[in-house]
């Protein structure tokens, strides 16, 4: 959990592969069903572009199908949900059914500044997602994926008014669920402000210890 441009992205892809299990990123999900053109991606077109949250029940859906998966059976990261109390409860009802409890909550609490600065210099894979940035997480080569050679973008979504609004929704909708999660006791805090690898050592060591 955290707000936009808080570095949830770039830790679950890094700490997918320490930990060897998938990253599920709602956004990544999103973003292909609009590159697609399904009726999903059509259907939160107009919500992302303008920064507002995607309807519950097109994400609760899509998670859940992701879940079914075999490899999110020994475990999984979520990337960008639950955003909202009703997604949390669904969460819970689904995780209940598939027999997978949730077991820790990261709570990215990263300031304003920090995040303007992260967001103007973030660029995307127009063909595979992946995400990089122009000072924390450069690929070899400027402008192209590391991964499968795709142009970077700098996303729609990134742009200066629509962070400050993306903001706005996630202080109003989002921000409650910290106290969800704190009186169930699963929620941890760490310093979102932290540098990749600085913040991915603090973060290791947080699942070594709740490995005990």
């Amino acid at each position: 959990m955290g707000p936009p441009g808080a570095g949830k992205g770039t830790q679950a892809q890094v700490l997918s592969k320490d930990l060897g299990i998938p990253h599920v990123s709602t956004g990544d999900m999103l973003r292909q069903a609009l590159k697609e053109r399904s009726a999903v991606g059509l259907k939160a077109k107009e919500y992302m572009e303008s920064g507002r949250l995607v309807p519950d029940e097109v994400v609760i859906e899509l998670v859940r199908e992701r879940l079914r998966l075999p490899d999110a059976k020994i475990g999984f990261i979520l990337d960008g949900f639950p955003r909202t109390a009703e997604q949390a409860g669904s969460l819970d009802r689904t995780l209940a059914g598939l027999g997978m409890p949730l077991d820790r909550v990261l709570y990215f609490k990263t300031g304003l500044p920090v995040i303007l600065k992260r967001l103007g210099g973030r660029r995307v894979c127009g063909k595979c997602g992946q995400t990089y940035h122009l000072t924390n997480f450069k690929p070899r080569k400027e402008g192209v994926c590391d991964a499968c050679g795709g142009a970077l973008t700098e996303r729609p979504d990134d742009s200066e008014e629509t962070i400050r609004n993306r903001m706005s929704v996630y202080e109003k909708q989002t921000a409650p669920l910290i106290d969800y999660y704190r009186r169930r006791e699963t929620l941890t805090e760490v310093p979102g402000d932290l540098d990749v690898a600085e913040l991915n050592t603090k973060l290791l060591a947080l699942f070594a210890e709740f490995k005990h």
